[in-house]
């Protein structure tokens, strides 16, 4: 298929996935999406995030997820915005062009629970911290004190987690991720 200009990329990522059904497709981003705003993320930030993950590429740019979702370019905004902030996705300048096109990390699961651990053991230590001040044998004490406990017990599960999921990875053959 010949084009010219940025119009080309956004047709070779559709000929990529002419192939698929795009109402099944778009069903399966928004039942997703929906999941993911129940279990607390911003509802446009999951519908963005989506797209995304279903995507080819895992790259798509503003005008792009506008148009796959039916958005406008603000809301596409604002769901990078956020997304970015929690490190979900990032930003990179398309080569020759001023577009910038956002781009999903390939380790975004195995990431975001990396990250989970490290906001578990700040949350163990102000915990534990706050146990020692409550006191031990005040109620309030114990129950902060076993939250703290809790807390250590799951870090060290998803560390463990962690690491059964690269050694089954490994007997995937997936590839590398960079």
């Amino acid at each position: 298929m010949e084009t010219t200009g940025n119009t080309r990329d956004s047709r070779d990522h559709r000929d990529s996935q002419d192939h698929r059904d795009a109402e099944a497709v778009s069903r399966f981003v928004e039942r997703f999406a929906a999941q993911l705003t129940d279990a607390g993320m911003q509802r446009m930030a999951a519908r963005v995030f989506a797209a995304l993950l279903v995507s080819d590429r895992g790259a798509m740019t503003s005008a792009e997820l506008s148009e796959a979702l039916s958005i406008s370019p603000a809301a596409v905004s604002g769901a990078i915005a956020y997304l970015s902030r929690v490190d979900m996705v990032s930003r990179e300048r398309e080569p020759g062009s001023r577009r910038d096109r956002y781009v999903l990390h390939n380790a975004i699961w195995y990431e975001t629970f990396t990250r989970r651990d490290q906001l578990l053991d700040r949350w163990e230590t102000t915990l534990r911290e706050g146990a020692a001040t409550l006191g031990p044998d005040s109620p309030a004490g114990a129950r902060v004190a076993e939250t703290a406990a809790f807390f250590a017990f799951l870090r060290q599960e998803i560390l463990g987690m962690m690491d059964r999921w690269r050694a089954h990875r490994a007997t995937l053959g997936l590839p590398d991720v960079p």
